[in-house]
């Protein structure tokens, strides 16, 4: 392997999130952290030596993003990794995805109206739908024998609701890891037709996808574009959601200048992070094989929770992903509950991993375990988890 992703960097001191302020979520310092999903790999070279270069000019004024060369890097990754073909026009910048789902979401619905989304589910959507004022449709992910799929009959009641107007879709899924087959899509997309509803297509993991699985576009599943947004960053694949700066592929020209006009003249957040764009351009351009190695890594990551699970952990149960460094993993079998063990997680083993109900009811009984990160790391991070259940299972008074 020709990149060093076990390399050890220390974060801390960095105002990182996951580590100098993992207090904030488990009301504890000093964890060993899986908690938030940006990973613990430096960005590659290519990236750090164009912002190194562009440091060196030592002007950072307004930086435009409406332009060729970033656009273009764009066009180009759609086109190599995903065999997507996308126009120019439809690409707009965001400050975030998340920013760029709300926006469209104040565009398309009124309050009260309903989003569908499909739980578990990324906890920002719960946010950015409940702080909108419009009500949470949930589409349950059905659960069997360790993988997921969805209840489309559901999700047609769901559709058809006069007030639906929204399917927040999540491509490759946060936190389960599924990757969504084109037939599957084709599906969704034909059933929001059908209702009328708007797609909003969360694409940020699409890159991390472990063969033979592939990742399908949703702008790839049909002619009639009117009704799909991709939402979607190079900051999660890369490592660098610090330098700012996200993307929306948005067809509907209507849409699009409604939201230009909002992120220039109403909310003034159209001129980019200089140091954000030029991480984009340089990632598409030049590191692609940095992500394929990536991606090897992380998957071998994987398999070595899922290793050590069926090894020591009996109790557990865990399916290697289709798609994340994200590893979701099912605590149901053990004789005590997601509290107790979030309990012992936190006081006792010092190990801060997310509980599953963060992603909404349904997920209750699992836990999700950012495995982006030197295996060093990660394995000590397993050794904690055994530590805290095994401090459970010989204490009885918890």
């Amino acid at each position: 392997m020709k990149y060093k992703f076990d390399q050890i960097f220390d974060r801390t001191g960095t105002y990182c999130t996951q580590w100098d302020y993992i207090e904030d979520r488990f009301g504890v310092p000093d964890l060993l952290p899986f908690s938030i999903s940006d990973t613990d790999f430096q960005s590659p070279d290519e990236i750090i030596h164009a912002i190194e270069k562009r440091m060196k000019h030592g002007i950072f004024g307004y930086t435009r993003w409406n332009h060729t060369e970033f656009k273009e890097a764009i066009i180009d990754w759609f086109r190599n990794r995903f065999s997507c073909e996308i126009k120019k026009d439809w690409i707009v910048y965001s400050p975030s995805v998340i920013y760029s789902i709300s926006k469209l979401i104040e565009y398309l619905t009124n309050e009260g109206d309903h989003v569908v989304i499909q739980t578990p589910a990324y906890d920002a959507f719960f946010k950015v739908i409940q702080d909108n004022n419009r009500f949470i449709s949930d589409n349950q992910l059905i659960y069997e024998n360790g993988k997921y799929r969805i209840n489309f009959k559901d999700l047609e009641q769901k559709l058809s609701h006069e007030r639906a107007k929204v399917l927040l879709l999540c491509s490759p899924h946060n936190p389960t890891g599924r990757v969504w087959t084109k037939h599957e899509l084709e599906i969704i997309v034909g059933l929001c037709n059908k209702h009328n509803v708007f797609i909003i297509s969360d694409e940020i993991h699409m890159d991390i996808v472990h063969d033979p699985y592939s990742h399908s576009p949703i702008i790839n599943t049909g002619s009639d574009l009117r009704n799909v947004c991709i939402c979607t960053s190079a900051s999660k694949t890369f490592n660098t959601p610090g330098l700012g700066g996200s993307y929306m592929i948005l067809p509907n020209e209507t849409l699009k200048q409604a939201f230009l006009l909002s992120l220039k003249n109403r909310d003034g957040l159209s001129s980019a992070s200089i140091f954000g764009t030029l991480a984009t351009i340089e990632a598409y351009k030049t590191c692609e094989e940095w992500v394929d190695e990536l991606t090897e890594y992380i998957h071998d990551n994987l398999k070595t929770v899922e290793d050590f699970i069926n090894e020591q952990l009996p109790n557990l149960k865990f399916t290697v992903p289709e798609s994340t460094y994200l590893a979701w993993i099912d605590i149901s079998g053990l004789p005590f509950s997601s509290e107790q063990l979030q309990h012992a997680l936190v006081h006792h083993a010092k190990v801060a991993i997310m509980p599953g109900e963060t992603y909404g009811e349904v997920g209750k009984g699992f836990i999700r375990m950012n495995i982006g990160c030197p295996k060093s790391k990660m394995i000590e991070g397993l050794n904690r988890l055994k530590k805290a259940i095994d401090y459970l299972e010989s204490n009885t008074e918890c």
